[in-house]
């Protein structure tokens, strides 16, 4: 009776342990807003070879001229090492301005010698990052060139008072870049991630793609399979299709799995490329508490929010050196 006993004890502690290991784990991915809040959905994920991956972009028509097209691959993505050196130096503005002198004012930049393939826009949605912007800036411009990209940055900021949309943020983004006709390809990629494989090149797949599925702070693991946030890269005419991210998503989490769901709803497949291609650095930065209302505003979206109901007023715009920055009022 007293070995059933204590076998009984035993099993109570161990159950007891699993029981308070699964909560940790939850709690963790939760806090990280990591847990798909939505009921289930298709799993439409590609995941495309590196043998394939090139065959996978989409190219836009350029006119004849005297240049010849950027080659596919660019000739400084070669070789067999791909890493990408990490600065995480906390260099002033000036200092970085000075190094990246060759970045067209409103951080803008195309090579000379040929026409890239790629015309790209890229949208960071910022409130109170300083320093995180300062390295993704001094990483990132030196890290598109070598791709050979037709690209401009822009840092979408949204002014204190209510909690931080970074879903609106990107409406905004795209609603500032279509007025320059030349980008047809938008990359929403938040402040605190740097790309670490220079083949990871940032243009537009036929599909939607997830760029950032391999995150040093998740040990270079995808969290879940519906996972669609971080760095993302979608066409314009695409994005128009799915009316954007959903306006309603004040505080953070739950607008990437609205966006999946949204996807999804268009009979579109997203693609992820190679894990060991699709590493990035997570800035160390202060994590935000999850909305306690985003699996409620989750739940209740609708597709006809979005572009078609976005509503902000711009603040100021402002033509810096290494970004077009653009400070609104959401």
């Amino acid at each position: 009776m007293i070995l059933y006993n204590m076998s009984t004890r035993m099993r109570y502690v161990v159950c007891l342990g699993v029981v308070i290991v699964g909560i940790f784990f939850l709690r963790t991915y939760d806090s990280y807003g990591l847990l798909p809040n939505h009921a289930a959905v298709p799993n439409r994920f590609v995941t495309v070879t590196e043998a394939d991956m090139w065959k996978d972009l989409y190219r836009e028509e350029q006119p004849e001229g005297d240049k010849p097209l950027c080659p596919t691959m660019p000739h400084s993505m070669g070789g067999k090492s791909h890493t990408v050196e990490v600065s995480l130096d906390s260099t002033r503005w000036e200092q970085i301005e000075a190094k990246l002198a060759n970045v067209q004012q409103g951080g803008r930049w195309k090579p000379e010698d040929c026409l890239s393939q790629h015309r790209v826009a890229i949208i960071i949605p910022y409130r109170d990052r300083d320093e995180n912007l300062r390295v993704l800036l001094n990483h990132l411009h030196p890290f598109l060139q070598k791709q050979q990209l037709d690209y401009a940055i822009y840092v979408i900021e949204q002014t204190s008072g209510r909690p931080f949309n970074r879903a609106k943020l990107f409406n905004v983004g795209y609603s500032e870049v279509i007025r320059d006709a030349s980008r047809s390809c938008l990359v929403f990629h938040d402040v605190d991630l740097l790309p670490l494989d220079g083949r990871n090149l940032y243009a537009c797949s036929r599909q939607p793609r997830h760029m950032s599925s391999s995150l040093n702070s998740f040990r270079f693991n995808l969290p879940y399979i519906e996972l669609f946030g971080g760095a993302i890269a979608i066409s314009v005419e695409q994005f128009k299709t799915v009316n954007g991210f959903a306006n309603r998503f004040f505080g953070w989490g739950g607008e990437d799995d609205d966006t999946y769901e949204r996807l999804i709803a268009y009979n579109m497949s997203i693609t992820r490329w190679p894990m060991h291609i699709a590493r990035y650095k997570m800035l160390n930065h202060v994590r935000q508490t999850p909305s306690v209302k985003r699996n409620e505003v989750l739940a209740h979206t609708n597709p006809r929010d979005g572009l078609s109901t976005l509503e902000y007023k711009v603040q100021k715009t402002v033509m810096s050196k290494l970004y077009t920055h653009v400070i609104v009022d959401v």
